[in-house]
């Protein structure tokens, strides 16, 4: 597989994107947490262009708005911090990180400010506390801490709940406020928020694919962790394979290496499937790296990045200072894999890139 930019989108002329740290496609809607304006953007019908007005405008009343939660106390209808974001173009669910909540959307919001139907992590829509009650409480079931990243397949709902380091798994999308998780991942029960290698240390998205394979963004020892099969995870078991990493141990930004290498990592946010291989946001070597295959040991070589001239150059300059490194991204935060396109959220220049599948 190998990719070529398709176009570049940087939002609304008025007012553009400032650091989207989330992404969505669903057939040609799009969803995007424009983070660094509190707000989340849809377009029902986007076109091949730079910039296009939103249909919808959630997080705030309108263009110019951006303070967090609406320069206001939180409720329904504002947002602080959003990042991960979901949708299948009929429901929508938005990890509103720093009010230390999930907002879901059962049908598609149709105006600018709507109000959210549910949240998870909190009590009701006006409580914004880490673990509901404060900065040092022990997290339970029904509890969020900095939660980043969220996902759905069949139905079910992943929450990566970063700061109690864990990821919470929901047999079905929640109808009610406060809904507690079903099961954890990476801790022994629901009031554990312990700090073990084995598992993810600072799990910042998750995601599925249709063979029940999962994967975790462990960023803060760069790496991604692989399951043959969401259950295991499920059951307590280790990663099957780690990409960025020799070990469980292990956690050296690029191996402690100088430079980048194929088969590094460093503050790495997210990752998607494609088919039966898997795209990983490299993020603070500015690239995306792509296996055609999936890894079936640890610290396996990427065969393709995105980002830079090669696999040995760490690009740290922005487009902002002029850089004529081509198809150049600066902290990638979010992949996408959807329909023959890689959507990356280029977050450092402030711009949505697709790229097609030549």
């Amino acid at each position: 597989m190998h990719w070529q930019k398709e176009f570049v989108f940087y939002g609304d002329q008025v007012s553009p994107f400032l650091a989207p740290r989330g992404v969505c496609l669903y057939n040609n809607l799009l969803a995007v947490s424009d983070t660094g304006q509190n707000r989340i953007l849809v377009w029902k019908h986007l076109e091949k262009q730079s910039h296009q007005k939103p249909d919808v405008i959630l997080g705030q009343q309108g263009p110019v708005n951006t303070r967090r939660n609406s320069n206001g106390e939180a409720d329904a209808g504002s947002l602080q911090y959003p990042s991960g974001i979901w949708t299948d173009g009929k429901r929508l669910i938005v990890a509103d990180a720093w009010n230390h909540r999930v907002l879901i959307w059962h049908t598609m919001p149709t105006r600018n400010g709507q109000a959210a139907d549910v949240v998870v992590g909190q009590n009701d829509f006006f409580s914004v506390q880490p673990n509901r009650t404060g900065i040092g409480v022990v997290p339970d079931a029904g509890s969020l801490y900095w939660p980043y990243g969220v996902w759905s397949r069949d139905d079910k709902m992943w929450i990566a709940d970063t700061g109690n380091r864990r990821v919470l798994y929901f047999d079905a999308i929640p109808q009610k406020n406060g809904t507690e998780a079903d099961a954890v991942i990476g801790q022994p029960d629901m009031g554990s928020r312990d700090y073990d290698s084995k598992h993810a240390i600072w799990p910042y998205s998750v995601k599925t694919d249709y063979k029940g394979r999962l994967l975790i963004a462990d960023t803060q020892f760069y790496r991604i962790m692989l399951w043959h099969n969401e259950r295991d995870a499920l059951k307590g078991m280790q990663a099957d394979v780690l990409i960025g990493q020799p070990t469980f141990d292990a956690n050296g930004q690029n191996q402690f290496g100088i430079r980048p290498a194929s088969n590094t990592l460093n503050w790495t946010y997210d990752a998607c499937f494609i088919n039966e291989g898997i795209a990983v946001a490299d993020t603070g070597n500015s690239r995306i790296m792509h296996w055609s295959k999936m890894p079936a040991v640890h610290n396996s070589p990427a065969e393709e990045q995105l980002g830079q001239p090669d696999f040995n150059t760490n690009g740290e300059t922005s487009l902002s200072m002029n850089s004529k490194v081509p198809n150049e991204m600066y902290w990638p935060f979010a992949v996408q894999y959807h329909l023959e396109r890689l959507i990356v959220a280029d977050t450092g220049n402030h711009r949505i890139i697709f790229y097609k599948n030549l």
